[in-house]
């Protein structure tokens, strides 16, 4: 079989690829972390799950995904989570003030 996952968003880094370099799931009810096998199977660098509040980021290493503080990915490796967590919940009453406030510390 073909395999595949469907992520809220998907993002590659640098160029268009055809298999993400980071897929971001919004999870409603359980099951979430349970999707990693899906990416493992298409090899998606890293993938972030947002759940109550809470980012959980994993990234691809040796065929299996471990959890990890921070991005390893080029570009995103810098990236303050705390902040980026603050917007995204500031974004669910005032999605401009959050963007300015991201804006603000990137």
């Amino acid at each position: 079989g073909v395999a595949s996952a469907q992520a809220d968003d998907s993002y590659c880094i640098g160029s268009v690829k055809p298999i993400p370099d980071l897929s971001i799931e919004v999870v409603f009810s359980s099951g979430g972390i349970s999707k990693l096998e899906r990416y493992q199977a298409l090899a998606v660098p890293e993938v972030w799950f947002w759940e109550d509040g809470l980012l959980k980021l994993y990234h691809l290493q040796d065929g299996s995904y471990v959890p990890i503080e921070r991005s390893l990915l080029p570009g995103l490796s810098e990236l303050d989570l705390d902040c980026f967590t603050h917007c995204v919940l500031m974004a669910e009453t005032d999605a401009g003030e959050a963007i300015r406030a991201f804006r603000r510390q990137i």
